[in-house]
């Protein structure tokens, strides 16, 4: 037997693969990611987790549908007994899918992301316990991410950080209401949930959580249960996109920085790889389509409040939706000139 054969299996799923196979950076990535995944906590990460007033989680429920949410608490109610234990002594807000999605066994993303300094790393695992009080996670997986796209801004806890089962008022509907579609398209920061549950236990699988940041706007909203957005360049782990490929199932978080507003959604998403609009949006890679099946939201359910800092400087390259249209207007207008006939009845010379 070869040293190739004996070695650990691939960091990676089959649809990451596939992703990054279609970027030409497969061969780059096996390598990074059999350094940088890890699957326990490194130190710096256990303190880091230490320091956050806040977490996101990505879970399914169970009808299979990926939820994110945001669990906060004071400084330190995440602790590390060890580098595989990850343990959250809080529990899910008033309305959050999360009450419901939360079992023993379940396999669950998190997100550490601390706005000031831009800074975030992520967990994969499976939930180990459910406690009055909280929850522990069994680690699978940890590695980093890049700071990327992320707006800073500096995090203030609210008294109410002490009473996350404080009722709010919640609604629950299949399409985006007036309010919601507010947040939505005025939003420069999302969380989105997906997973990958099929498999071999060789192969890595779990559910996820990741963030990503545009220009105020960067979400269009296209109807009252769909919206689109840019996948900028990142990291080419492809964690979502390579998930939506095998399981085309997403949930998404949408946070009102300064009321505290919550807006939960889950459904059904595809990727657009190619097309006018992807040439034309400066900085895609690709889009995101959403197709929601259930929008929840909950007023003023964050104690938590956020004074912005500033954009991330790496959106000085990326478009709006209002760049694209004009490129994709402006190439129509040229194609159509092309094609029409000149005075002798034969198409336009060029």
């Amino acid at each position: 037997m070869t040293d190739v054969d004996m070695r650990p299996p691939s960091p990676f799923h089959e649809g990451e693969r596939l992703v990054q196979e279609r970027m030409g950076v497969r061969d780059k990535m096996e390598k990074i990611g059999r350094r940088a995944i890890r699957d326990r906590l490194p130190d710096r990460h256990r303190e880091f987790y230490a320091e956050l007033p806040f977490v996101l989680i990505g879970a399914v429920d169970g009808r299979g549908r990926p939820w994110a949410s945001l669990v906060p608490g004071r400084a330190g109610f995440m602790t590390t007994p060890d580098d595989r234990t990850l343990d959250i002594a809080a529990r899910p807000l008033f309305g959050d899918p999360l009450n419901e999605t939360l079992t023993e066994g379940a396999y669950i993303g998190v997100l550490g992301i601390q706005p000031h300094s831009r800074r975030r790393n992520r967990v994969v695992g499976r939930v180990a316990a459910v406690r009055s009080d909280g929850f522990t996670i069994a680690v699978t997986r940890a590695f980093g991410n890049c700071p990327q796209y992320i707006q800073t801004r500096e995090v203030e806890v609210r008294p109410g950080i002490d009473r996350p089962e404080a009722v709010r008022t919640v609604g629950r509907s299949d399409a985006l209401d007036a309010s919601a579609r507010r947040i939505v398209e005025r939003a420069d920061t999302l969380f989105i949930a997906t997973a990958h549950l099929d498999g071999s236990e060789a192969c890595p699988r779990g559910a996820d959580v990741s963030h990503r940041g545009g220009k105020p706007g960067f979400v269009k909203v296209e109807d009252e249960r769909s919206f689109v957005f840019p996948d900028f360049s990142g990291n080419f782990h492809f964690n979502t996109v390579g998930n939506i490929l095998l399981n085309p199932k997403a949930g998404f978080l949408f946070v009102e920085f300064e009321t505290g507003d919550l807006v939960y959604l889950t459904g059904g998403a595809e990727v657009v790889w190619d097309g006018g609009t992807v040439e034309a949006f400066r900085g895609a890679q690709r889009l995101i389509r959403f197709f929601a099946d259930e929008v929840v939201r909950v007023e003023r359910s964050l104690p938590l409040r956020f004074t912005f800092g500033e954009y991330s400087p790496l959106l000085e390259n990326t478009g709006s939706w209002t760049q694209a249209s004009r490129v994709v207007a402006a190439e129509r207008a040229w194609s159509a000139s092309l094609a029409k006939p000149d005075s002798r009845g034969g198409p336009a010379s060029t």
